[in-house]
């Protein structure tokens, strides 16, 4: 079994470590987390009762496998402080946004082996959609095993790394969109009688459950969408009133914008 470092144990970090133990993919002596803040490690102690330290140099040393779970600004640095204890076979995964495996091996080398993932927040919920992109160095065995830690809190695809910014609009950032959704959907039915927590519980299951529809039946959106939607009846009448506001083009323009933004922050 792998051995696994995790730098940085903040939420999405600890949600790696959740989802990796609790499946039984990788047991918690097998695993070793870094980060500067106290707090954090105990929390991961507490939680999980994995291996901790502040040094993330040590981490790395004595790992197969390591995940960067950093934010872009940092990820840098700390990849400067801990290059000299990289070598060629360890797994490097990184999940800082709008950093390219380009920008990771300018600070390693361009002949280890790196993976760049983009996950979301719903991991803390497993129920992660991640997103994996490996450079030429890693082996079919190395991916398969990066994979089985992103489908341990979730589900996960490999994608070539030009779609990553369709990736951070699509799903990366889209749970922001989602939830103004249900908020606005709870605040209509606030506004028609409803109770505000019996209201988010409907919004959500709805969203939830019509989720689910799409990913278990294989039926297209469009298709699910008619077979609700009633000759002359409520929901036609809700569809016809979105499209009159521009629903879906507000959408697309979303995340059109959120892909853009991804790209000029790669430049920087």
């Amino acid at each position: 079994m792998k051995k696994l470092a995790v730098i940085g144990a903040g939420n999405m970090g600890r949600a790696i470590i959740g989802g990796v133990i609790n499946s039984g993919l990788i047991s918690a002596e097998n695993i070793i987390v870094s980060d500067p803040f106290e707090s954090c490690l105990e929390c991961v102690m507490k939680d999980y009762a994995a291996k901790t330290t502040t040094d993330s140099k040590e981490a790395v040393k004595s790992a197969d496998a390591v995940i960067f779970a950093v934010k872009p600004n940092v990820i840098g640095k700390i990849l400067d402080d801990v290059k000299d204890v990289i070598d060629k076979e360890k797994i490097i995964i990184s999940i800082a946004a709008a950093t390219s495996i380009d920008a990771i091996s300018e600070h390693i080398g361009s002949s280890n082996k790196i993976v760049r993932v983009m996950p979301n927040t719903p991991a803390l919920v497993c129920e992660a959609m991640s997103a994996l992109s490996p450079n030429e160095n890693v082996t079919d065995e190395d991916l398969q095993y990066v994979l089985s830690i992103f489908n341990s809190f979730g589900k996960a695809e490999v994608v070539a790394e030009s779609l990553m910014d369709s990736v951070v609009a699509v799903s990366g950032s889209s749970p922001a969109y989602v939830f103004m959704f249900i908020e606005a959907m709870a605040d209509a039915a606030v506004l028609t009688g409803m109770p505000r927590a019996q209201a988010y519980k409907f919004a959500a299951q709805s969203v939830y459950g019509a989720a689910k529809m799409v990913l278990e039946t294989g039926k297209h959106p469009a298709e699910l969408k008619d077979m609700v939607c009633s000759p002359g009846g409520t929901t036609i009448s809700a569809v016809e009133t979105l499209e009159s506001y521009g629903f879906r083009n507000a959408v697309i323009q979303g995340q059109l914008a959120c892909a853009e933004k991804s790209i000029e922050m790669a430049k920087k």
